[in-house]
């Protein structure tokens, strides 16, 4: 797991601007968030909450090969990330998706102990135990928050935008 760079240069993470715990956007980017508390569905909704930013920010549609596979990282990695909050965490509370410049950075806060990590040694030909892996292999990075007031924790992950 990668912890070097919890936040881009200039971002200071999750703290409240003072809204009820709200982060506040990064400075000159964008920040959506979706609400997944008790919701049914949550790895489809994330995914389709998720495309539509994509659409907003020009990812969408792809212009060619490399934007298409591009948003469809993002797309896997919000499905991974979601996937193990529901079976590790008793279920996401919150999707983050924020762009600033030409990094995309998704957050999936819950309320679980655990700590994610790719299963090592990783075995291609067996099942599950794949979410975190294929998270450290699409992304530039990502790492663990704890929740410093409670239980819980944001694991984030950030991705480079189409060329």
């Amino acid at each position: 797991m990668s912890t070097t760079r919890p936040y881009p240069p200039g971002e200071l993470g999750p703290e409240s601007d003072g809204a009820a715990g709200v982060p506040a956007p990064p400075p000159g980017g964008q920040l959506r968030r979706l609400r997944l508390t008790g919701a049914s569905g949550a790895v489809p909704r994330a995914r389709d909450f998720t495309r539509e930013a994509l659409r907003d920010w020009g990812w969408l549609p792809a212009a060619n090969a490399d934007q298409r596979a591009a948003a469809e990282d993002v797309l896997l990695v919000v499905s991974e990330l979601v996937t193990n909050a529901c079976l590790h965490a008793d279920g996401p509370e919150e999707l983050r998706v924020g762009c600033q410049g030409k990094v995309l950075r998704l957050e999936v806060v819950d309320l679980g102990a655990g700590t994610p990590a790719p299963r090592t040694p990783h075995r291609a030909g067996r099942p599950g135990g794949h979410g975190m892996f294929i998270v450290q292999r699409l992304c530039l990075d990502w790492g663990v928050l704890r929740n410093p007031q409670g239980a819980g924790k944001t694991v984030w992950a950030e991705l480079a935008a189409p060329a």
